[in-house]
């Protein structure tokens, strides 16, 4: 079954949203964004997060020292990195923590995707390209690219990463983009928020649709 994420929670109210309908993931960004919260904000939705639900840290080329402390203080339970953190850095932060990490690439062409699979990540998650942006811009990309790098992937012998996917999803098109290409979990952010607020409803239908593919 496909997971789901459902990033940029800002608010222990946000957290009450999601605990009643159970993702398999909540993201929290530190990294500097409309979405972003301190480590004090963070806490205190970790705190009232149902145990089931795992939460994972975004970050920007982070100082590592950072992503480790989070780690370790249970804050979070995975790492998201959107910058052009190493495969050395990725490495010392399972390392020194146990913990899953997600690497995450904007798609702009089938070649730059296959050469920024990074191995040593658990996960990559592919996003929408928009110059200047971490993510949640509510805009999609031509699946049609990501699906041709996997496919020549898969022609060389390369072993193919379970993957997020995220850019532009919502409760109406979700069901049709997992038809045409499958994927470990679906993330969303701006498609289950109103005026820049995470709206429950929007959650709910949601997490409905990705249930019923």
């Amino acid at each position: 079954m496909t997971g789901v994420k459902i990033c940029g929670l800002k608010t222990v109210d946000d957290v009450d949203k999601v605990n009643r309908y159970l993702p398999e993931y909540v993201g929290f960004v530190f990294a500097n964004t409309r979405r972003f919260v301190t480590d004090e904000q963070a806490c205190d939705m970790k705190k009232r997060l149902d145990k089931r639900i795992r939460a994972v840290g975004v970050f920007v080329d982070e100082p590592i020292g950072h992503v480790i402390s989070l780690c370790r203080r249970g804050i979070i339970d995975c790492v998201q990195l959107h910058g052009d953190e190493s495969e050395e850095y990725i490495r010392k932060v399972k390392e020194e923590t146990d913990t899953v990490v997600i690497k995450a690439t904007k798609v702009q062409s089938a070649r730059q995707v296959t050469e920024r699979m990074s191995e040593a990540a658990d996960f990559m998650l592919f996003d929408t390209y928009k110059k200047g942006e971490l993510g949640g811009t509510g805009v999609r990309f031509p699946l049609e690219v990501l699906q041709e790098s996997l496919d020549v992937m898969a022609q060389n012998g390369r072993a193919v990463k379970p993957f997020f996917l995220a850019g532009g999803l919502d409760a109406s098109n979700v069901r049709e983009v997992l038809g045409r290409l499958g994927c470990y979990c679906v993330d969303v952010s701006t498609g289950v928020e109103t005026d820049g607020v995470k709206d429950e409803e929007k959650i709910r239908m949601f997490i409905e649709q990705v249930r019923a593919v």
